[in-house]
Order: structure tokens, then sequence, then C-alpha cells
């Protein structure tokens, strides 16, 4: 257990942080991955990417706000800006990932599911009914995530979501949203052997509606706007980058475009409290009206899972995972 962040002042879960192996990093092998992470995709040039780095570096260096991490309660713990881990290099995920497929080819495994396979199966049904509530305008606070059967118009209704599952790893997620009644799925990854592997599992799975696309989140080449998307993991092992905090501002710059007015944004996360990722859009919304953007907020902050399994430490009550939604205006 590398560390746990426990929440201000709350009772709301906090999470478990993921393994880091910094001392186990050489400086040529930062240098490596580093510029493996920022080689240009298939789908455009490098020069867009620059431009987003330093408009994000800009943005970090003018910030009159607080960052996420200072909502910590835990000062003996290092300053989440200097936390780095292999998770945050493309370098980590493409050799994954190319042994992950292997394994899939010789033993048919599917590979590592994050958070576990129930708070996947938890995800997926919570955000079915979120879903189904916005659909027929009748938005309102899951206190006990009720996981009771939805009418046959809720089913429908969710046909009608296009949904997007950034940096989708194995494409288990998509799967399950699929068991729920979506059926307009999207997956993208910046991982080729990671689209490989997920488009390897679909089709054996029989699950012929999900698309896979090789895309990475901060410089993405999607031009569709999708009414659910989602991110399972994804903003953890971006913010393990050495250049987390920029790559941070990045992720929030591009996923505002790809989150379609009115529809969902739901991110898992194990690094982050509640009040951390609430506290980060919070600061996004403050840049975005700082440059003049029409709406008064990008994301308003909807919900949250509370039925987590909780662990007590240090006389806290805690919680190794954290799902929270938000919904874009």
């Amino acid at each position: 257990m590398a560390g746990i962040r426990m929440p201000p002042e709350d009772t709301d879960a906090s999470q478990v942080r993921l393994p880091l192996t910094t001392d186990l990093i050489s400086d040529d092998d930062r240098s490596v991955a580093a510029d493996s992470w920022s080689i240009k995709s298939d789908y455009g040039s490098t020069l867009d990417d620059d431009q987003r780095h330093a408009d994000a570096s800009e943005a970090l260096a003018a910030a009159p706000y607080r960052a996420a991490s200072d909502y910590s309660s835990d000062k003996e713990e290092p300053d989440a800006e200097t936390i780095t881990s292999m998770l945050g290099f493309q370098s980590y995920w493409n050799a994954q990932y190319a042994d992950e497929l292997t394994n899939f080819r010789e033993h048919g495994h599917a590979g590592e599911v994050w958070f576990g396979a129930d708070v996947m199966e938890m995800v997926a049904s919570w955000t079915k009914g979120l879903c189904v509530d916005i659909s027929q305008k009748q938005v309102h606070q899951h206190h006990d995530n009720d996981n009771s059967e939805l009418n046959k118009q809720g089913d429908i209704d969710l046909a009608a979501w296009s949904v997007l599952d950034v940096g989708t790893g194995n494409g288990l997620l998509l799967q399950e949203l699929s068991k729920q009644g979506f059926s307009d799925l999207t997956g993208t990854d910046y991982s080729e052997g990671a689209i490989d592997l997920a488009r390897s599992l679909a089709d054996r799975d029989g699950f012929a509606n999900i698309k896979l696309l090789v895309d990475d989140v901060l410089e993405t080449k999607l031009d569709k706007k999708f009414n659910l998307v989602t991110d399972k993991g994804t903003l953890d092992a971006i913010g393990l980058h050495p250049d987390g905090p920029i790559k941070r501002i990045m992720y929030w710059e591009s996923i505002s475009r790809v989150v379609a007015p009115g529809g969902l944004l739901v991110i898992t996360s194990c690094n982050n409290a509640r009040e951390e990722l609430v506290a980060e859009v919070e600061n996004f919304n403050q840049r975005k009206a700082g440059e003049g953007a029409e709406e008064a907020k990008t994301f308003c902050y909807l919900d949250h899972i509370r039925t987590y399994p909780t662990f007590m430490f240090g006389g806290s009550v805690g919680s190794r995972v954290a799902t929270v939604a938000f919904l874009r205006s």
C-alpha cells in the first residue's frame, strides 16, 4: 500500500494510491518514455499537440487557484505534483498490452480488470440509472444506488445514448455497458496493443456493436461528441506522468470537446477522492470562464457512487475507489 489520502472534514471515500515505481526508473528510461508519449498519433501531426502542451503549461503557471492535491489532509505524503510512476508512460502500457495480448492468444485470458469486476459492474449499473433519469428529464440523486430493473422505456432511451470509453484498455467496461442496454459504443486507447486486445475480446464474446479506435485522449482526433463519456483509471495514469499537472489540464480541455452538451462524464479513480475531482473540475471551469467561455460552468457535479466497500485506517473511514459523474452544460 503506497499511501491513503483521506478527504478533508468529510466521511466520503478516499482512495489507495496506485503503486509508485519512481526509484526503478532511470533518467534514460524517462526520456525514452516521454518521447514515446509525445510522438504523433496516426491521425494528426505533433504541431497541434505541442501547442496544447504549451497552452496547458501557461495555464498552470498562471493559475491562482489551489491544486486538487492541496485538499489532502495527509501532509506527510509527497505533493501529488512530484509523484510519478511507470504507469504514466505509454511505453509501459504498450509492453503491458503486448503481454496481455499474447496471454489471450495462448490461454484466452482477458487480462487485468482495473479496480476489479465488482466495481466495473457497479459503475455500469449506476451509470445506466443516471442516463435513464437524464433521458426522462427526472435527474435526481441516487442515494441508495438502486439496481432494480428499469422500465422498458428506459431501455429504449439508452439505445439513443452514444458512449465513449477513453483509455478503454481491454474494453470490458464497454461490454458491461452493452449488457446494460447501451448499443452505440466506442472505445479509444493510445496503445495499439490495447485496441487489438479489446477487439479480440469483443469478437470472441459477441459484442459486434463495440467500435474500437487507436486515439490519445490528450490529442484526440475524434470529431464526434458523445452523450456519455467514461474514464476508468485513465486520468489516474495521466497524473502519474512526470508532466502530470500539465497533462491533466490538457485532459480537461480535450474531454470537454468530446462530451455533448447535456451529456455525462463518469470518472472512476483510485488516486483521487470525490472532493479532489470536484475541485479539479471547478479549477477547469474557472479557467474557461477566464477565457470568456459562454457557459457559466463547463461541467457541474451531479452525483457519486456511495456504496463502495469501506475500511478503517487511522481512525477514519475510507474507500479504495471513487466514481463521480459530471454534467456537461
